[in-house]
């Protein structure tokens, strides 16, 4: 089995591989990195299971050290990390290689592998972002915005009276308590964000018939609406790291 990490600003989606599929996967709290319970966490995860290989995606260098060392002591085994240098299974057009978030590669690298060229992949997470794979089957960029935990926590944050609300599915778009227009402000709001950027990508990539893929926190959430989302994969990254694995 391989072990897959995809070290994100929350959390840190851990999965294991096998068979040519993502077998399972957990969520552990990226900050247990650095407090040292999550490593427990992944050898619970792992159980008995053999583990011949990691591999790694990250947007906290910080922690990145960490998760090497961890599997280094446990499994005698160096991470393999997912980049610019490393990447397989999908090109780069992009003025900056490096400057590209390595989950943005592994989502790219499982859209196409999936979906075909061109593609789209939706991720919502701390930031939502979507990332392009052009007709040529290269990463081409993408669009970074605030997340939809981001934002209604902003407005708590900043605000005497907003409260912190917890996020759900709302109906009426009119809104009947300050929690209910903030939620419909969030959904219905980042419905509306998600489509119009979405339209965009298709009026500049001139394609008709342009598969997006959604993954993330609050994919199911904001997807259940939105007709322009083609597919909901939950191990989107940890698929693409599985995709890049045998290029060790």
């Amino acid at each position: 089995m391989i072990l897959l990490f995809d070290i994100g600003n929350t959390h840190t989606h851990v999965g294991l591989a096998g068979g040519n599929r993502v077998a399972k996967q957990i969520n552990v709290p990226t900050r247990e990195w650095f407090g040292g319970k999550a490593g427990a966490l992944v050898k619970k995860f792992a159980g008995a299971q053999k583990i011949s290989g990691a591999i790694l995606c990250s947007v906290v260098p910080r922690a990145t050290p960490f998760v090497k060392k961890f599997v280094r002591a446990t499994w005698k085994l160096e991470t393999l990390e997912l980049n610019a240098k490393t990447v397989r299974g999908v090109g780069i057009d992009y003025p900056k290689p490096k400057s590209i978030g390595a989950d943005r590669l592994a989502n790219a690298i499982a859209a196409k592998f999936h979906f075909g060229a061109p593609a789209v992949v939706v991720d919502f997470g701390t930031a939502v972002t979507f990332d392009v794979v052009n007709a040529k089957g290269n990463y081409a960029g993408g669009i970074i915005a605030p997340g939809l935990a981001a934002m209604t926590d902003y407005l708590h944050e900043k605000t005497a009276l907003l409260p912190r609300i917890k996020i759900r599915e709302i109906k009426s778009a009119v809104g009947k308590s300050t929690e209910h227009a903030m939620l419909v402000g969030a959904v219905h709001g980042y419905r509306g964000l998600v489509r119009e950027l979405i339209g965009a990508l298709k009026r500049e990539l001139r394609a008709e018939k342009l598969p997006v893929v959604a993954t993330g926190g609050y994919a199911k959430l904001i997807a259940a609406k939105l007709p322009e989302i083609s597919a909901v994969r939950d191990d989107l990254t940890l698929e693409g790291l599985r995709l890049v694995w045998p290029a060790k």
